[in-house]
């Protein structure tokens, strides 16, 4: 398995939208006409189905560990290339013209297939942000901004830049939230659906 090969992989699991298939399947229709218009599981959140927000959630994890651990067992050197794939393709995926979710729940995969420790602090960073401000963006960009640094600290050096990268582009895809946050109008979790 070669890096683009590998990067190919993580684009094909990664792009699968988990959120959009299930709510089609038990007839909400299209989670993208609601909320932010995203295919992740904060948006499924505000049907109001929190199982199937659940399912999402841990669908779209396993979707980013995924690629990481079949890398990992048949090309260790392209494991960074499954990673970026992964988040790419939930972000931009080809089946939905480019329009997916924001890469957070992607990415929590991505860390724990590269390393538990990456995850660890990745988990702890998203749920401590989310107990304390129920603001899921803020807990998803935090945890996306202590990826990068918990690879460094924990002895995985080679991942920052692909987490780097990752970062940039789930901050730069957050850019409305930011914004929202910035004016103090972002939405908390179990606030309005609409």
């Amino acid at each position: 398995m070669d890096n683009l090969l590998a990067a190919l992989l993580g684009y094909a699991l990664g792009s699968i939208p988990f959120g959009l298939i299930l709510t089609s399947m038990v007839g909400m229709g299209d989670v993208r006409k609601i909320g932010s218009g995203n295919i992740g599981a904060t948006n499924v959140l505000r049907t109001g189905n929190k199982g199937l927000a659940a399912a999402t959630l841990l669908l779209d994890l396993f979707k980013g560990f995924l690629p990481v651990f079949l890398a990992w067992q048949f090309s260790p050197e392209a494991v960074g290339f499954a990673a970026a794939g992964a988040v790419i393709g939930h972000c931009f995926p080809l089946w939905l013209k480019f329009k997916g979710g924001k890469g957070v729940a992607t990415l929590a995969g991505v860390c724990f297939g590269l390393a538990w420790p990456i995850g660890a602090v990745y988990a702890f960073a998203w749920i401590g942000m989310l107990a304390i401000w129920r603001i899921s963006s803020l807990a998803g960009m935090t945890a996306a901004v202590a990826a990068p640094a918990a690879a460094y600290l924990t002895g995985w050096p080679e991942f920052v830049p692909f987490l780097i990268l990752i970062t940039l582009l789930i901050l730069w895809l957050h850019r409305a939230n930011i914004g929202r946050l910035k004016a103090g109008m972002e939405p908390k979790i179990g606030g309005d659906k609409a």
